[in-house]
C-alpha cells in the first residue's frame, strides 16, 4: 500500500499489484469463494489508489501538464465507470451469474486505464515536474491511500477539497466494516 519512491513509481508499482491479483482471479475456476475475496482485495486496492489519484494526482495534472483539465476529466470518469462496476460486484457472490461478467468488466477497464496512465498520462507529468515535486506527490500519495475508504462510494465527490475532506471518515468506516467482516482475508 506504501512503496516509496515518487509519484510515478508508487501508482505503476499499485498498478502491478491489482494486476496480479487479477490474474489469480483469472486463475481459479468460476464459481469459486476464493475468487470473491480477491476481488474485494482488487476493490480496497483500487479505491485507496483511485482516492489517493484524485486528490492528488490529478490536481497536479490539472495545475502542470498541458491540456491537464481534459486528461484529468477523462481520467475522473474512467474511475466513476470502475466505481460503478466495484458497486454492483460488492453485494455479489463468486457463484451469481453475474460475477464473472462485471469482473471481466472491471479488469478490462482498469487495463485500459493502467495502460493510458502509464503511457500519456505518466510521462507528460514527468516532463512537466521536477524530480522533488514527483516525490513530494508520491508522500502525499502515500498519506492519502492509508486513510482512503476501502469500498466504492459512487456519489462521494472525487475532486479536491471535498473528496479529501470526507475521504478519511469514510475510510475509518470502512476499515471497521472490512475488519469485523473479514472482507478481503483470505480463509
Amino acid at each position: 500500500m506504501g512503496h516509496g519512491g515518487n509519484v510515478i513509481q508508487e501508482l505503476t508499482t499499485d498498478h502491478r499489484e491489482v494486476e496480479e491479483i487479477f490474474g489469480r482471479i483469472e486463475a481459479l475456476p468460476p464459481g469459486s469463494k476464493n475468487r470473491k475475496v480477491l476481488a474485494d482485495q482488487a476493490t480496497m486496492e483500487l479505491v485507496r489508489h483511485s482516492i489517493a489519484e484524485e486528490s492528488y494526482l490529478y490536481p497536479a495534472v490539472r495545475e502542470h501538464v498541458p491540456g491537464g483539465d481534459a486528461i484529468a476529466d477523462k481520467e475522473l470518469e474512467d474511475h466513476a465507470g470502475a466505481e460503478r462496476i466495484m458497486k454492483d460486484l460488492e453485494g455479489l457472490e463468486a457463484d451469481d451469474p453475474r460475477f464473472d461478467t462485471l469482473m471481466a468488466r472491471l479488469m478490462s477497464e482498469i487495463r485500459s486505464h493502467v495502460t493510458d496512465e502509464e503511457q500519456n498520462l505518466f510521462p507528460k507529468l514527468e516532463q512537466a515536474c521536477s524530480a522533488d515535486a514527483l516525490m513530494d506527490l508520491g508522500d502525499k500519495v502515500r498519506r492519502a491511500k492509508k486513510t482512503a475508504p476501502t469500498r466504492p462510494h459512487p456519489a462521494a465527490p472525487d475532486k479536491p477539497p471535498a473528496n479529501k475532506m470526507l475521504a478519511p471518515g469514510a475510510g475509518l468506516v470502512d476499515r471497521l466494516r472490512d475488519a469485523m467482516s473479514g472482507r478481503g482475508k483470505e480463509g
